[in-house]
């Protein structure tokens, strides 16, 4: 009887013991799921962050791009059109009996026509039909002649490899990435001489631009609006950006785009 009872005892006492660990197993079974749905959220939130992020900066460039060609056809279409209007009532201006005045009159229609120039040049390079209709690598082209004019910087454009043509969004972003660090040059880098070297290979494309002037520090350096215009850019096709800079040595500007589409990007100064 005494040893009956122990052994009811004993096998309530596993039983209850294995209760126990199945109630353990269950919780944590539930507590692991619940910190996987976490996981998983957070995860779903970070995309969706990322998206909403990817989507405002393209609604920025938009923004931006849709100012560029506005201010372009306003060059275009009115400022241009007046300029010219300008020099043919000049030219019907008769004077030739008096030299002064014919020389003066000359001279005005002469920078008109120079003006004219200036401005087509400028409404082209702000405009991103020309790009889209002509290229990036034509659109560089345009851009480096339009700056050597000036007759200080010597900017030389080197292409390496099978040139790819990209869609058209992508070639507008990457010149107006280009094109801004070449204004930064221009501006601050007392630079004369600057090379843009495009290498193409299977997989992506290489844009290297590298100028011999004073450079910066970047571990002190505050991003600008024009660096933070060249990230942003960056980060909406994908492509990584580097920036190396050496004080009275120069800067070197490292764009990379792959080819393909790819699942992360990253934007690097250093």
């Amino acid at each position: 009887m005494f040893k009956t009872s122990n052994q009811i005892v004993i096998a309530l006492f596993i039983i209850f013991t294995l209760l126990l660990i199945m109630l353990v197993l269950f919780v944590g079974i539930i507590i692991l799921k619940y910190q996987r749905k976490q996981e998983l959220n957070k995860e779903s939130l970070k995309v969706l962050k990322h998206q909403h992020e990817n989507e405002l900066l393209k609604a920025q460039i938009q923004v931006q791009e849709n100012t560029f060609l506005n201010i372009s056809r306003e060059i275009h279409d009115n400022i241009g059109q007046k300029l010219t209007l300008a020099k043919l009532q000049l030219n019907t201006f008769a004077v030739d009996k008096n030299p002064i005045y014919f020389q003066a009159i000359n001279d005005i229609v002469q920078l008109i026509s120079v003006s004219l120039n200036d401005l087509r040049d400028l409404s082209r390079s702000m405009s991103s039909d020309f790009i889209a209709q002509n290229g990036l690598i034509k659109a560089i082209e345009e851009e480096i002649g339009l700056i050597n004019k000036t007759l200080y910087h010597q900017f030389k454009l080197t292409i390496t490899g099978n040139t790819v043509f990209l869609d058209a969004e992508k070639e507008i972003i990457l010149f107006r990435i280009i094109q801004e660090s070449l204004n930064n040059i221009v501006k601050h880098a007392e630079a004369t001489t600057v090379n843009i070297d495009i290498h193409f290979t299977n997989s992506d494309m290489c844009i290297a631009i590298s100028d011999n002037g004073i450079g910066f520090d970047l571990t002190n350096a505050n991003d600008g609006n024009g660096l933070i215009n060249i990230k942003n850019r960056a980060i909406s096709i994908n492509a990584i950006i580097e920036i190396q800079s050496v004080k009275n040595t120069g800067t070197k500007v490292t764009i990379k785009l792959p080819l393909y589409d790819t699942p992360q990007n990253k934007s690097t100064i250093g």
